[in-house]
């Protein structure tokens, strides 16, 4: 009895340390959470607006100016993985802190890139200690969060991710038309330096993470077991296909529209991107979808919208073109959404580790995806862009039609 009563009290005493929602600490790390992710993904994409004020200052043809953001996400995708198992054994904040403060600081050496050699080294390292931050935030989560908040806490992350991608180009675009991209760069530098000393001060420590020494052969075999489970690596290939999909059009839409007949601004062409927010609501009409119609119909659906918004591109016309980025990304976030929702669902065991292989396919088929397209670009202009992306589109069909038929039998 006693035994028992002692148990209880302890639990009750663990219980009490969660963080709970309406609480000061609850907010002050949902919002600590909201700034990294936000630091994180805006500056990852701050690149992607300018691409041809690189192809004009450093000579350079757009696949290779895409370099300068193919680096950063293959870098990350490789840095992922490392980045989790570091932070079990090193600590959640100490790694975060460590990721937010090194990726600032990059911003800003990324202004003063005296070639744009420099620059692709910068942005190599920062896609290595980008990685910190997408690695262990919802590990943090996880263990702080008391179960009855974690939902809102997630979602209240990952909607930094969005706003901090989304921002970090509409910024980058608006000073480079007015300034320039060195600019631009330094003040996002400046402004995530900021951001971060408030990560700091308002994330509260880890309570509950206790420390594991690292095993590489224990991580190795519990990776290479997801690796054998054929609906997993039809999940993989389909984040490879879409994102790379994805990223090649937002890579090369800027130079089709700033060029004839157009003739657009880099502030309008960057403000193009608020077309993200869609997916906002996509997301989460799918998963509600994908519980009354399931997840292979959805996400198939998903995949067809998205080559259909591709395809509405291809007229002359700007208000089509536009429609057509709008449904190509209402697609995409939808069918994301369900694909790696489905990991989780599908890996039995280690399911951080099967989300961090779905992750890094996701950010290899963007450095893939996003060069790629641009040798079709300057070899048969926005024509091959779409061709390309339809090509990725119709992998990823043919691979959620297996999973589909997986499911049914």
């Amino acid at each position: 009895m006693d035994s028992s009563f002692k148990k209880s009290q302890n639990q009750k005493r663990r219980n009490a340390l969660y963080i709970q929602k309406g609480t000061r600490e609850f907010r002050l790390a949902n919002m600590a959470l909201f700034a990294a992710g936000f630091i994180i993904f805006a500056n990852l994409y701050i690149t992607q607006p300018v691409f041809p004020q690189f192809s004009e200052e450093f000579r350079v043809s757009p696949a290779v100016a895409s370099l300068s953001l193919s680096a950063a996400t293959v870098a990350l995708s490789f840095s992922l993985i490392l980045f989790g198992s570091l932070s079990e054994a090193w600590g959640r904040k100490r790694l975060m802190t460590f990721s937010i403060f090194a990726a600032s600081l990059l911003t800003i050496a990324l202004a003063f890139s005296p070639s744009f050699e420099i620059l692709l080294l910068l942005r190599v390292v920062q896609g290595i200690v980008f990685a910190g931050i997408p690695a262990i935030a919802m590990a943090y989560l996880g263990e702080e969060m008391a179960p009855s908040s974690l939902g809102i806490a997630m979602g209240l992350y990952i909607s930094g991710n969005s706003v901090g991608g989304l921002s970090g180009r509409i910024i980058m675009g608006t000073i480079t038309d007015f300034f320039s991209w060195q600019v631009g760069m330094l003040f996002l530098g400046i402004l995530s330096l900021l951001v971060s000393i408030y990560f700091v001060w308002a994330l509260p420590a880890s309570r509950h993470f206790e420390p594991k020494p690292l095993r590489l052969a224990s991580l190795t075999k519990s990776l290479f077991s997801h690796l054998k489970d054929p609906g997993l690596l039809c999940l993989f290939g389909i984040a490879f296909t879409l994102m790379g999909g994805f990223v090649t059009l937002y890579n090369y839409i800027s130079y089709k529209l700033i060029g004839e007949p157009y003739n657009l601004s880099t502030t309008i062409v960057g403000w193009i991107f608020i077309v993200y927010l869609v997916g906002t609501f996509s997301s989460a009409w799918f998963g509600s979808l994908s519980d009354r119609f399931g997840r292979p119909k959805v996400l198939l659906s998903g995949i067809l919208i998205m080559l259909s918004g591709a395809l509405l591109t291809l007229p002359v016309n700007l208000f089509i073109k536009i429609l057509g980025i709008v449904v190509f990304t209402f697609g995409f976030f939808g069918s994301h959404s369900i694909a790696s929702s489905w990991v989780s669902h599908r890996a039995k065991m280690n399911k951080a580790q099967a989300s961090s292989l779905y992750l890094f396919a996701y950010y290899f088929g963007s450095s893939v995806g996003g060069t790629t397209g641009g040798l079709f670009w300057s070899s048969f202009g926005w024509g091959g862009v779409i061709s390309f992306i339809s090509a990725f589109l119709i992998v990823s069909l043919l691979l959620a039609a297996i999973l589909f038929l997986h499911n049914r039998n």
